[in-house]
């Protein structure tokens, strides 16, 4: 080791530039930075939920839409409405990237010509909105209530609300840059109806997928200079020197820098929760630097020169931080088990960057040391003095005097609130991903109470054979269906297929809007409304080519996911009943599905750190009977973060799952420095009371001091209006809390109760 640290100070000037310039070149590769919101981040390219829905767009088109809401508190039912709904209906249909566009003007009204009974027209159900008088409109209004394919779909039931909804070329959903496009030509068409003084709202994958970019954007360039920031003055508050600040500061500067433009170089692209790197290596790599410069400070305050106060300091903290980044590094690797994309690419790059900052801290921190040899006065103390100084002293005699009512109390508090972990329940629904003032969710709101359910389920039902969707048998059984889905769960607003349109000719023509008990008879029905439709309005997004599957599109309330995978589980099994079967496409599905990948990530990760760590603290202290004293501190603040979060009825959402194997990774540093300290306090010869001082004086302040930092970085997401960062940050500031607690009470305690009268020690 003394080797080690005598080349780093030989080649002083040598690391403390070239690791500057080396970060500064690589970080000439973030101008190509770019931000990804689509929905396929979610998915890894070999995701079975990623190939089917694939599959199901290959068959009828792109389910995907950007969509314009509006509401006029005396009903559409006007002209000013109208005329406002068919201008940006045309300027729809004129936008690349848009393949079909359905609103009230448009839709394809079936009905008697007036003159000719026997006629039967397929038509713009408002066309020439300048000469409808009066009597017209009100005609009109009366009919909506009976066309069950737009009403509660384009149309509320009090005639007040309106959406005009633009089904998007197929893939044309999976770029960013369509999404921009898409975005900001929907906002020129609505500004050009401005006069009308209509609010509109905007909706659809296109303002999904930039409000992804948009609050991850806004996180990154906001969040990282504010942690800066915020650690720079804690630092300054510690240390009371520029040097310990910027020292500090620069590691982790260099860390993330470095680590991003990799990831730029390697291809990935930045999302809402890779946009958290730099803030997570601010938290995780400061700590490194923070408890090298503070035992180099104490080392100068005890009469140590500079060169002999970075070989103490070094000696004394390359194990420790070592091991800590190694723990932190494997809490973060273990994300890359997940599922989920983005968190697989969170945990591997923060895994890496741990082990990044821990290298520069080693170097860059001695070198720079060396060449600044900051002035620090001595405060004559002897640095081989045994004597700890007076709180050290009084902590020891606290726990020591204390020790079974701090592990009694512990034990009560854990089985209390780890109660709360039965009623927790997990949460994927995107449109919970955004705080309620994001204009995204706003509108999401708004269309549900206004108009009809903005979720949606694209059910896909297989007859078994070609032209079966056709059979008078199946489509009563999809009438069935749609009576009984309704039933059973009033989440469903609208739900619409080819069978409504069979209804309604069977209406026209016979009076009777029921299915008809002829095959022949329904496939007239759908050949004559198919040619009279106007080009790009064809049902060929309803059914296959082979009219053996047929779609129905029903529109869902937001409920959390657990009743979305029950609702598909009942779906299925409804039709698995039948002679028939189905299956539940769409991104509202896909993202359903997702529930699993979080639950999984929360729980696999946490027990592969947990075995992780544990095997690491096995090689480290070499005594199996020390597993419990650092698996119960690192487990016991998951245990009751996630237990409170069950008492208060909080769901756990990505961000939560993320956070446990992060805890674990983060909050065993405190351990290790802990038990480290304790370790060498009891090879000396101390006793236990003094072995505790021991620590406290020289682990116990940088332990607060890191948490606190550490604490105050993770809560700053809590103003992020990405719920899942929001979520993370608490939980996992809260959890480091309840770590240091649990590290500076509960484990001395444990360790007073079977370590403090053996003076072979547990660890010797």
């Amino acid at each position: 080791m003394e080797k080690f640290i005598n080349t780093i100070i030989k080649f002083k000037w040598f690391i403390a530039i070239l690791i500057p310039l080396f970060t500064i070149a690589m970080g000439t590769q973030l101008k190509h930075l770019e931000f990804e919101g689509s929905y396929r981040i979610w998915f890894g390219e070999d995701s079975k939920i990623l190939h089917d829905y694939d599959n199901f767009r290959g068959y009828f088109g792109n389910d995907d839409a950007v969509s314009i809401i509006f509401k006029d508190e005396n009903g559409v039912m006007n002209k000013k409405a109208l005329k406002v709904i068919d201008r940006i209906t045309k300027r729809l249909w004129e936008t690349p990237y848009i393949a079909r566009v359905d609103s009230l003007t448009n839709y394809q009204y079936i009905h008697t010509n007036e003159r000719d009974p026997d006629d039967i027209l397929v038509e713009d159900f408002i066309q020439d909105i300048d000469s409808l008088s009066l009597q017209d409109l009100e005609k009109k209004s009366l009919i909506i209530p009976h066309e069950d394919q737009i009403l509660g779909h384009v149309i509320s039931k009090d005639l007040k609300t309106t959406m005009i909804i633009a089904r998007m070329t197929p893939k044309s959903g999976d770029s960013p840059v369509v999404s921009k496009f898409l975005k900001e030509a929907v906002e020129k068409i609505v500004a050009q109806e401005s006069d009308s003084a209509y609010e509109f709202h905007f909706v659809g994958g296109p303002i999904l997928n930039m409000t992804f970019i948009e609050l991850g954007t806004h996180d990154a360039t906001t969040y990282t200079p504010i942690v800066l920031i915020i650690s720079m003055v804690l630092l300054w508050i510690i240390f009371r020197r520029a040097s310990g600040m910027l020292l500090s500061i620069s590691v982790v500067i260099f860390t993330f820098v470095i680590v991003l433009s990799i990831q730029v170089m390697l291809g990935y692209k930045i999302n809402n929760f890779t946009a958290n790197i730099p803030v997570f290596i601010v938290a995780i790599g400061i700590a490194d630097a923070m408890h090298l410069f503070w035992i180099y400070l104490m080392g100068r305050h005890k009469g140590l020169d500079n060169i002999q106060a970075i070989h103490y300091s070094v000696n004394k903290n390359f194990l420790p931080i070592f091991l800590t980044s190694l723990t932190t590094a494997v809490g973060f690797a273990s994300l890359g088990i997940s599922d989920v994309i983005p968190v697989k690419t969170l945990g591997i790059a923060t895994a890496n960057a741990a082990l990044l900052a821990f290298i520069l801290t080693i170097l860059f921190v001695p070198a720079v040391l060396a060449i600044i040899n900051p002035k620090i006065k001595s405060k004559d103390i002897d640095l081989k003095q045994k004597k700890p100084h007076l709180f050290s002293h009084k902590y020891a005699q606290f726990i020591i005097n204390n020790d079974t009512k701090i592990i009694l109390a512990s034990f009560i508090i854990f089985a209390s609130i780890g109660l709360g972990l039965a009623k927790v329940q997990v949460d994927s629904n995107t449109v919970r991903y955004f705080s309620e003032d994001v204009p995204f969710r706003k509108t999401v709101n708004f269309l549900q109470d206004n108009l009809t359910g903005p979720m949606s389920y694209e059910v896909v039902v297989d007859s078994k054979r070609m032209d079966g969707i056709k059979d008078p048998k199946f489509m009563k059984e999809v009438e069935r269906f749609y009576i009984e889905f309704k039933q059973t769960y009033p989440s469903l607003r609208h739900i619409s297929s080819l069978t409504d349109i069979v209804k309604k000719y069977n209406e026209v023509m016979n009076h009777s809007k029921t299915i008809p008990d002829s095959q022949n008879l329904i496939a007239q029905y759908l050949l004559l409304y198919s040619l009279s439709l106007p080009q790009g309005m064809e049902i060929n997004d309803r059914m296959d080519v082979d009219e053996q599957r047929l779609r129905l599109s029903a529109q869902m309330n937001i409920v959390n996911t657990s009743l979305d995978l029950e609702m598909i589980e009942w779906i299925t099994a409804w039709w698995a009943k039948t002679d028939y079967s189905a299956t539940v496409q769409g991104q509202t599905a896909m993202f359903a599905h997702m529930q699993h990948d979080v639950t999984d990530t929360l729980i696999q990760s946490i027990s592969l750190a947990i075995l992780a760590v544990s095997f690491m603290m096995l090689v480290i202290f070499r005594r199996i009977r020390m597993i419990p004293f650092f698996i119960i501190p690192n487990v016991l603040p998951i245990v009751l973060v996630i237990g409170i979060m069950g008492w208060f009825g909080m769901t756990i959402d990505i961000g939560v799952a993320i956070s446990g194997a992060i805890i674990i990774g983060v909050a065993v540093d405190d351990t290790i420095h802990f038990l480290i300290k304790y370790q060498e306090a009891r090879r000396k010869g101390y006793n236990f009371e003094d072995s505790l001082s021991y620590v406290m004086q020289y682990a116990g302040s940088a332990i607060i001091f890191t948490t606190i930092i550490l604490s105050s970085a993770f809560m700053i997401f809590s103003f992020s209006q990405f719920l899942p960062n929001v979520n993370f940050g608490i939980v996992t500031a809260v959890a480091l809390v309840i770590a240091v607690l649990v590290d500076l009470l509960m484990l001395p305690a444990l360790l007073s109760k079977f370590d403090g009268k053996d003076k072979s020690t547990l660890l010797a």
